[in-house]
């Protein structure tokens, strides 16, 4: 065994052995994982972005695969890393809000690739448990840091050793995951990173990008005013709130920094992207690593008037899903199937060809990538409960198909929604501005949808009553 210096800290290295399938494990794939937070599906240049240029994740999309319809089953952070984790929907996996441990008992990809002879190592925002910096389980490396740490001057967690490091979190990160692969390993890698970008509370881009994206215009989305006819009155109570476009978090007055904020965060990810890549080209790792560059969830800016994630609106449960490895995917290719978070733990033990985990809620995308698009899901479910922290969005409960959306707010009593629910045909009404609840030619689809919300919950083993209390909608100020 080899001891490695890292930050102070004594890391072992194990030499290669076989793995319980009788591979050697120097034949399996690495794996990269980079997870962004709040970052909205369409935050890509790839995708005709009109003031973001992201070349590097370009470059990804160009030279592998781009998902066009990625989901998250939770928009919300903590529920919504859980699932990708283990391959469960929240209600299974039990992390049903941002201050839940992931249970160390909970079977986990990283854990899986662990035991099959990976080497394992976190980076970064990991977000489950508040208060814990404490390296969690199924990693030999750690650096994080309790909550959702800061953009500049952040005390991380090195393997158990605690130590402010100066800087802003996106290069901070980005300095330790290219020291870290520099390294030589006689084993294959897992490594996650955790950017915090683009997350807001405030947001503050690299002082670097600060000024970058001041020249450019930027309009209000069409569907700004899509909360003031035909839809649930918690929306207009949520307005004047902190996750309102009218609260005194991102004041409407001040939306275009809100959003060039946003976005200039993003120049620093796409520059940290971008040296990674160039690392794993020098190391000649580049062609044997599967990269992944996904978000944990989207995030309004504006649409619905709403500055935040958490509803089952588009630009809430939509993220970007690029995935490159050359020897199964053809450049450019664009997959349009429907895939979630829960398949990314189900898809990386299956492209590494180790054990799956048992009885996951999630599929494997290697057959999409393979071209075989036959049994693929044409519908899922969406579930975000009430957080007292936060009472500015209710229970939300909905299903998704291919092209329609049903949503509902349950009270937690399982008593009567106080709240009208919403019903969208998204071929025709993609900015979700009509809700056909209540119209009569809708109805057929409504009760068709509602059949297949009662088939998939039981399905994947949910059970409707068991909700948490639902105080509704308080038009309070955030506590600062």
């Amino acid at each position: 065994m080899r001891v490695l210096r890292w930050c102070g800290v004594a890391v072992a290295a194990a030499v290669c052995a076989p793995t319980a399938s009788g591979l050697r494990a120097e034949s399996r794939p690495n794996v990269l994982v980079i997870i962004t937070d709040d970052q909205r599906w369409d935050a890509l240049s790839c995708l005709g972005h009109p003031l973001l240029k992201t070349p590097n994740l370009d470059r990804l999309a160009a030279e592998g695969a781009r998902f066009a319809n990625a989901f998250v089953t939770t928009s919300l952070c903590s529920p919504s890393r859980a699932s990708m984790l283990s391959g469960l929907y929240p209600h299974r996996h039990g992390v049903l809000n941002n201050f839940t441990e992931y249970p160390d008992a909970l079977p986990s990809y990283p854990g899986r690739l662990r035991e099959a002879g990976y080497e394992t190592a976190y980076f970064g925002k990991w977000h489950m448990g508040e208060t814990n910096d404490a390296p969690r389980a199924g990693f030999d490396f750690w650096m994080s840091h309790a909550g959702q740490g800061r953009y500049f001057d952040n005390e991380w967690n090195v393997n158990g050793r605690r130590q402010r490091i100066a800087g802003y979190y996106t290069t901070v990160v980005t300095d330790n995951v290219v020291r870290w692969l520099q390294h030589p390993r006689e084993k294959p890698f897992l490594l996650v990173l955790g950017h915090k970008a683009p997350h807001g509370g405030p947001i503050e881009p690299e002082p670097k990008f600060e000024r970058a994206l001041d020249s450019l215009p930027v309009s209000r989305p069409p569907n700004f005013d899509a909360w003031r006819e035909g839809k649930p009155s918690w929306l207009a109570e949520s307005y004047p709130t902190w996750h309102g476009a009218g609260g005194p978090l991102y004041n409407i007055r001040d939306y275009d920094r809100f959003v060039r904020s946003y976005l200039a965060t993003l120049l620093s990810v796409d520059e940290s992207v971008g040296r990674i890549y160039a690392t794993l080209e020098d190391r000649g790792l580049l062609d044997r690593t599967i990269i992944v560059f996904t978000s944990d969830n989207g995030f309004a800016l504006g649409e619905h008037g709403r500055v935040d994630k958490r509803t089952m609106y588009e630009e809430s449960i939509r993220v970007p899903l690029l995935v490159r490895y050359p020897p199964l995917i053809r450049k450019g290719t664009v997959i349009r199937e429907m895939v979630l978070n829960i398949d990314l733990a189900p898809s990386l033990l299956d492209l590494c060809g180790v054990e799956p985990l048992p009885d996951a809620d999630g599929e494997s995308w290697k057959a999409l990538l393979l071209g075989q698009r036959r049994g693929w899901r044409n519908g899922w479910l969406y579930f975000y409960n009430y957080e007292e922290e936060f009472p500015y969005t209710p229970n939300v409960r909905g299903i998704r198909t291919t092209d329609w959306k049903y949503i509902f707010y349950p009270s937690g009593d399982g008593g009567p929604s106080r709240y009208i629910a919403e019903l969208y045909d998204l071929r025709r009404d993609p900015l979700e501005t009509r809700n056909l609840i209540n119209e009569p030619s809708a109805a057929r689809k409504l009760a068709e949808l509602q059949r297949e919300w009662a088939r998939l919950m039981a399905r994947h083993k949910a059970i409707p009553d068991r909700m948490p209390p639902d105080g509704g909608i308080r038009n309070v100020l955030p506590r600062f």
